[in-house]
C-alpha cells in the first residue's frame, strides 16, 4: 500500500469550509470597504475568570421561585379601592387607550371591571400591603422589597416565560442561570452550578415547562441547568449499576477522558471539553447529591417552619428547604418552578390553593436564610410571567370569576442580595393596568440582578455568530432606587 492510501486528513472539506467561512467573508468584506481593517469584536472572558465580578457584589448566589402561569397581582400584592367601588363597569377607554388584549376576550361583548374579593392588611413596620392571602409574606414585608411596577412585552405563557427567563421571546437564547454560571463559574467543585426543581402540583399539573428554559443556549453546554426529580433518584442514572464499583468508574472515566482528550486535540471542538468535565462531575456527585437532598438532619423547628408539605417529595415546600440546603453548599443558582397560576376562570377557588401552597415555604425560605447569615448574600426572586387583567374574561361576579393576561403591570418581590428591604417601589393606576411611577422593564430586572453579582450588564456579553450577545439585549437599566 502506498503513502498515499495510509493519509488520514485531519479536517474534512466540511470542516475547512465552516471554520474557515468566517474569516473568508471578512476578507472579503474588507474588498469591498476598501481595504479597511475591520477590527474583531472583543471576545468575553471565560466562565469564572478573574476578570469577573466586574465589582463587588452584594449577592454570591440566586434562588429565583418561579410562579408559572402569570399570578394576579390585583389579588396578592396591588389593592385597588376603585375597583371594589366600580364592580361590573366597563373597563374606560381612556385606560385602556387601545392596546392589545387577547383573543381569548376579543371576541366578549365588553370588559366588566372585576375587583378581588380578598381584603389586604399592612404588613411589618413599612406598612406594606398585603392581601390575606398571603399572611406569611406580609409577616416578612420588612424583609422583601415589593416591585409594583413590572411591564413585560410578551402577552401569551411561553413568550413571557422564555422573555423573562432568556431575555428574548424567541427560544434559543441562554437562560438567565447559564449566563451567571458561564460569568462567574462554580463555587462547589462537587455540585452542579445551576440546578433546577420543578414542584408537583397536588390537584392540577399546570402548563408543561421545556428544558430550554434553563438551556445554555449558544454558551456552552456545561453551563445549562441540571434539573433534579422530586421523587425517586434525584438524577437519573448517577448512581453505579449494580456490579460496577467506584474504583471501576474511576478507571472507565479515566480511559474515556484519555480518549475525549484526544479526540479534541484533533477536532477542537469545545463540546468534548464539556463532556469530559461532566463526567467527572456526575462522578463525584455520587457523593454530593445523597447527602445534599436528605433532611434527615433538619431540625423539627426547620421543618416546622416550612409548612405541612415539607414531608412531600416534588412539592414547593420541600424544594425550598432543598434550595436552602444547596445555597449552603454553594449552588450559583437555584431555579424553582410552581405551576397552575394561569386562573382564566374559577380564580376563586384556585387561587386559594396556590397561596397556600407557596405562601408560607416561600416565607420560611427567607427566615431561614436570615437565620443562618445567608440572606445578605443570597438573591431571593419570587416572579411570575406576567399578571392578570383588572377585568373579568366572561361576566363579572362576586362569587365565581377569572382574569386573562396582562403584560402592562404586574407585580413581584425580592429579598437579599443587595435589595432595599421593606420598600414599595412603583405605582400603577386606579384599576392596576397600567403603570404610573417607576417602572421596572423585563431588562431592567435582569440588568439588576447582574448587578447584585457584581456584573455589569452592559459589558458582559458572548461572541456568536459575529455579533455580541448579551443577557439584557440592547435595553436594560439597572433599578438603583431598590438597591440597598
Amino acid at each position: 500500500m502506498s503513502f498515499c492510501h495510509r493519509y488520514e486528513p485531519v479536517f474534512s472539506r466540511r470542516d475547512f469550509l465552516a471554520k474557515t467561512g468566517l474569516g473568508l467573508g471578512t476578507v472579503a468584506l474588507s474588498r469591498l470597504l476598501g481595504g479597511e481593517t475591520v477590527t474583531p469584536l472583543p471576545v468575553t472572558t471565560p466562565a469564572g475568570s478573574p476578570s469577573l465580578p466586574h465589582f463587588a457584589p452584594k449577592a454570591k448566589r440566586v434562588i429565583c421561585l418561579f410562579q408559572s402561569g402569570g399570578p394576579s397581582h390585583l389579588d396578592l400584592f396591588d389593592d385597588k379601592p376603585v375597583l371594589r367601588a366600580r364592580f361590573n363597569e366597563d373597563l374606560p377607554d381612556s385606560v385602556r387607550q387601545g392596546q392589545r388584549i387577547t383573543g381569548m376576550v376579543a371576541s366578549q361583548a365588553r370588559l366588566a371591571l372585576q375587583p378581588t374579593r380578598w381584603d389586604f392588611q399592612p404588613g411589618g413596620k413599612c406598612g406594606m400591603m398585603v392581601s390575606d392571602l398571603l399572611p406569611h409574606t406580609r409577616a416578612i414585608a420588612d424583609e422583601i422589597c415589593l416591585v409594583r411596577s413590572m411591564h413585560t412585552e410578551a402577552i401569551n405563557h411561553d413568550p413571557a416565560i422564555t422573555f423573562l427567563q432568556t431575555g428574548s421571546q424567541l427560544p434559543g437564547r441562554p437562560s438567565l442561570g447559564a449566563w451567571i454560571d458561564y460569568g462567574l463559574g462554580r463555587i462547589n467543585e462537587n455540585l452542579p452550578s445551576f440546578i433546577v426543581l420543578v414542584s408537583v402540583n397536588k390537584a392540577r399539573a399546570g402548563q408543561g415547562l421545556l428544558a430550554r428554559l434553563w438551556g445554555s443556549g449558544f454558551l456552552p453546554s456545561q453551563h445549562q441547568g441540571v434539573q433534579f426529580r422530586g421523587a425517586g433518584e434525584p438524577v437519573p442514572y448517577l448512581e453505579n449499576p449494580p456490579g460496577v464499583t467506584a474504583e471501576r468508574r474511576r478507571i472507565m472515566l479515566d480511559s474515556l477522558g484519555e480518549l475525549h482528550r484526544a479526540h479534541h486535540a484533533i477536532a477542537g471542538d469545545p463540546e468534548i471539553e464539556t463532556r469530559i468535565s461532566q463526567y467527572e462531575l456526575a462522578y463525584r456527585m455520587q457523593r454530593s447529591v445523597p447527602e445534599l437532598m436528605d433532611l434527615g438532619g433538619e431540625s423539627a423547628a426547620t421543618l416546622e417552619s416550612y409548612g405541612p408539605d415539607v414531608g412531600t417529595p416534588g412539592s414547593f415546600a420541600r424544594n425550598c428547604l432543598l434550595a436552602r440546603r444547596m445555597a449552603e453548599r454553594g449552588v450559583r443558582f437555584v431555579q424553582l418552578y410552581h405551576r397552575d397560576w394561569d386562573h382564566h376562570g374559577s380564580l376563586n377557588e384556585h387561587l386559594p390553593h396556590m397561596a397556600r401552597d407557596t405562601d408560607q415555604p416561600a416565607a420560611a425560605l427567607v427566615r431561614d436564610l436570615k437565620q443562618r447569615g445567608l440572606l445578605e448574600d443570597t438573591l431571593v426572586i419570587w416572579a411570575g410571567e406576567f399578571g392578570r387583567t383588572p377585568y373579568a374574561q366572561g361576566d363579572a361576579s362576586r362569587e365565581k370569576f377569572g382574569r386573562d393576561h396582562h403584560g402592562r403591570a404586574f407585580s413581584l418581590w425580592m429579598a437579599g442580595g443587595g435589595i432595599k428591604p421593606g420598600l414599595v417601589h412603583g405605582a400603577t393606576d386606579d384599576f392596576g393596568f397600567n403603570i404610573v411611577e417607576s417602572p421596572v422593564h423585563i431588562h431592567d430586572l435582569q440588568a439588576t440582578i447582574l448587578h447584585c453579582l457584581g456584573i455589569d450588564h452592559k459589558r458582559f456579553t458572548h461572541l456568536f455568530q459575529g455579533r455580541q450577545f448579551r443577557l439584557t439585549d440592547v435595553h436594560g437599566e439597572v433599578v438603583k432606587k431598590i438597591l440597598a
